[in-house]
């Protein structure tokens, strides 16, 4: 038994998002604020019965409660006429908080899951529950405790606002049907659980989940669907981990090793508890030490004891006074040193160094608190131990859901990758849980680490993608993008893809944007302009990928997907045919029938071979306009013979040169390839100019170097060092459409309220 999918609606930024679980591990990956979180919470607090007294209605999409305040809008117009009222359910229902779960059952667990069929014609495939946060009902299926109640507070407000004579503006409760659940919601309103039709189950439109109704009429069931079927762990991001001299005590955090410990021996190990055969000799030794303590403390305490007794107490009816100690193991483990590192080995009569767990670094703490609750969380499932004698419940749940937020935090790099490779393993790690086992484990993890996120298959990967509002009073929500089919039949492309982003050690997936570039020159420079020219994308996190024009279009798959701003920054990479009909490299040149050599200007924007063609083309954008592309491009500049004249630069070292023309010509001591430019730009014509740097280019393999040496420049000399035209352009799109996103972000509701 697994979960294949999850659908949630309504609930804060997931209006409507299916997330597809792996069999094992599913890693959610997004930039901030996209609704990672969210996911985690609304399992949990859907999931976990003891959870669901924290739903509030700040869990509802904000949005929404335009649309809910109109219901009780429409009972306070018709409270005079109850008959007029609607008190149906259904007209909540596409606003309300809710999650369907579609499970996937062997046949031989069917019996695990009848209650779940959802007619007797089904004959297997999956099985989906709606469990839906919704208005306490009445026998007909109707919400009238809160509509009475609603409107006689509601009722009361306004007489006293009309008998108010000093003519004040004060606002009585309730103002709203959300001003009057703010505090109230749980009395009014619970979890439901209903059956739903696999018929009905559509697929996602691109990322925005179609679920389905619930019929009209429908009763929800009367016990919980998932209680003997569903073990649900979590491990929060606010683990509270605190520095061993901060003056907050942290003895009580249940983060703590020795704490887990404690709770584990309590659980699983305790001999008093039930006790065995194998707990004999346990209890015997904690017996004797019993006794021999009693024994040195009636001869300690006998001195004292015997001074009282000079007193007349105890006399003759009185009781005697004895000493009894009591030998609990666990006292034992209930202090910070419980747990200590040893940090030196004793050896050759040294005595071992140790120190207690809170002088571990955070790093260390977080890794070994982490892998000791997937070990609890594992054997409390198994029913490990002392579990199997004192549990109510024996039976075992065929299936274990364990959802863990950011587990690389305080975790450098190397811990982080181990981690999530052995997370899953240690959920496994259990004689019941081998390879041919009844009992499944699925993982589900959120993390803003890209070590994390390139440890996994991409089919693992789960994209949170920010959507724009649809409408003026809508609120910006997200979609969820299965990235398991990004490269469709293209394995070549997959695996690049994946290779390259490993390799790279890519933030692609928790970018704002990304910017593309050619080589490494414009990878080491362009954070430089930015920094200068562009104070918003400065503030933003773009991730810059090193990608030459001849591979960046096998990410188009994958740009697309994830829905990112993109910028590509490339070079034109003119070309001449040979009489074998081979291009070579070659000078850009008008009228000549030249072509790119550039897949990416070929094969993905502007989609154009001719270089004739792409020196004029000024269709940089892609049809959906959340790509586009930088290339060399014309450069008008003055020269001595003519006057002004156009230069065709070939790559952007060239083109950095003559639009820094002054720059370059006057530095001194310049070395290499700067030199080569410099010498290139003192000659007399531009057409020599542009041959000389051709030749320069083609015959240098040292064009980082130029970079390095340019940021190395002192002031004012790197200040007045700007971007060629073609790259300036470029980033100028990319933040004017990062504005305009930002500005689609804000949340335009009614009262001029502002959120996220």
């Amino acid at each position: 038994m697994r979960i294949a999918h999850i659908e949630i609606q309504n609930f804060r930024k997931l209006k409507s998002c299916r997330i597809d679980l792996g069999e094992r591990e599913t890693i959610f990956v997004g930039a901030n604020n996209t609704g990672k979180t969210s996911a985690i919470d609304a399992l949990i607090l859907f999931l976990k019965k003891d959870r669901r007294r924290e739903i509030d209605i700040t869990d509802f999409t904000l949005s929404n409660w335009n649309e809910l305040n109109k219901i009780g809008e429409e009972w306070i117009e018709k409270r005079s006429d109850e008959e007029e009222q609607n008190l149906e359910i259904n007209q909540w229902r596409p606003y309300l908080p809710s999650i369907d779960l579609w499970l996937e059952v062997e046949d031989s667990e069917l019996h695990l899951v009848h209650e779940l069929f959802p007619s007797l014609s089904w004959d297997g495939g999956l099985l989906g529950v709606r469990l839906s946060f919704e208005p306490k009902l009445n026998k007909e299926q109707q919400v009238e405790d809160l509509y009475k109640e609603f409107i006689e507070a509601y009722s009361k407000a306004n007489a006293l606002s009309e008998d108010d004579t000093n003519g004040s503006d004060l606002d009585l409760w309730p103002q709203s049907l959300k001003d009057f659940l703010d505090g109230k919601l749980q009395t009014f309103f619970e979890v439901n659980s209903y059956l739903l039709d696999p018929d009905e189950f559509i697929e996602p439109t691109d990322g925005i989940a179609n679920p389905q109704d619930v019929p009209e009429g429908a009763r929800p069931l009367n016990s919980e669907p998932f209680e003997d079927l569903i073990n649900i762990n979590d491990i929060n991001a606010q683990r509270g981990f605190a520095d061993p001299k901060s003056k907050i005590s942290s003895s009580s955090d249940l983060s703590r090793l020795s704490v887990q410990l404690r709770n584990y021996y309590e659980k699983h190990l305790d001999p008093s508890d039930l006790p065995g055969k194998e707990d004999i000799d346990a209890l015997r030794a904690i017996d004797e030490a019993r006794k021999s303590f009693d024994s040195r403390l009636e001869e300690k305490f006998k001195s004292p004891i015997d001074e009282l007794e000079t007193i007349g107490y105890p006399g003759l009816s009185d009781p005697q006074i004895t000493i009894k100690s009591e030998v609990n193991p666990i006292d034992s483990l209930d202090h910070d040193s419980a747990v200590q590192f040893s940090i030196l080995e004793g050896n050759d009569g040294q005595q071992e160094l140790t120190l207690p767990e809170k002088y571990n670094g955070l790093g260390y703490q977080n890794l070994i608190s982490m892998v000791f609750k997937l070990i609890r969380f594992r054997d409390e499932w198994m029913r490990e131990g002392k579990v199997e004698k004192t549990s109510e419940d024996s039976i075992i749940e065929p299936l274990h859901l364990v959802l863990l937020e950011e587990p690389e935090a305080h975790l450098h790099a190397q811990v982080q990758k181990v981690f999530i490779d052995k997370a899953y393993e240690v959920l496994r790690n259990h004689e019941r849980l081998n390879k041919d086992s009844e009992y499944s484990t699925q993982l589900v993890v959120s993390t803003h680490s890209n070590h994390v996120a390139h440890e996994v298959d991409f089919s693992n990967l789960r994209y949170f993608r920010k959507e724009k509002p649809s409408e003026s009073n809508s609120v910006p929500v997200a979609s969820i993008i299965n990235l398991t089919d990004t490269f469709g039949n293209e394995p070549e492309t997959a695996r690049f893809a994946t290779r390259y982003l490993k390799a790279t050690h890519s933030n692609l997936f928790f970018a704002d944007a990304v910017i593309l570039v050619e080589g490494t020159s414009e990878r080491l420079l362009i954070p430089y302009f930015i920094k200068e020219n562009f104070s918003v994308l400065d503030s933003l996190y773009i991730s810059i990928l090193e990608i030459g024009g001849s591979h960046a279009h096998r990410l188009k798959p994958l740009i697309e997907k994830l829905g990112l701003l993109t910028l590509i920054i490339t070079d034109l990479d003119s070309a001449k045919k040979k009489s074998n009909n081979r291009l070579e490299k070659a000078a850009p040149e008008r009228g000549a029938n030249q072509k790119t050599k550039n897949n990416t200007l070929k094969e993905w924007l502007p989609c154009k071979e001719n270089i004739d063609e792409l020196l004029d083309c000024d269709n940089l954008l892609s049809s959906d306009n959340q790509t586009r592309v930088a290339f060399q491009q014309p450069i008008k500049v003055k020269d001595n013979n003519s006057g002004e004249i156009e230069f065709l630069p070939y790559t952007f070292e060239d083109a950095l040169a003559i639009s820094n023309n002054e720059l370059f010509g006057n530095l001194e001591g310049a070395t290499g390839l700067i030199k080569k430019m410099q010498d290139a730009l003192n000659d007399n014509s531009i057409e020599e100019v542009s041959t000389e740097m051709f030749e320069a280019l083609n015959s240098s393999s040292k064009k980082a170097t130029m970079a390095m040496d340019l940021l190395f420049l002192e002031d004012p000399g790197l200040k007045a060092l700007q971007p060629p035209e073609y790259i300036e352009n470029g980033l100028a799109w990319l933040q004017s459409q990062l504005k305009d996103e930002e500005s689609d972000l804000l949340i335009k509701t009614e009262g001029g309220q502002n959120g996220s």
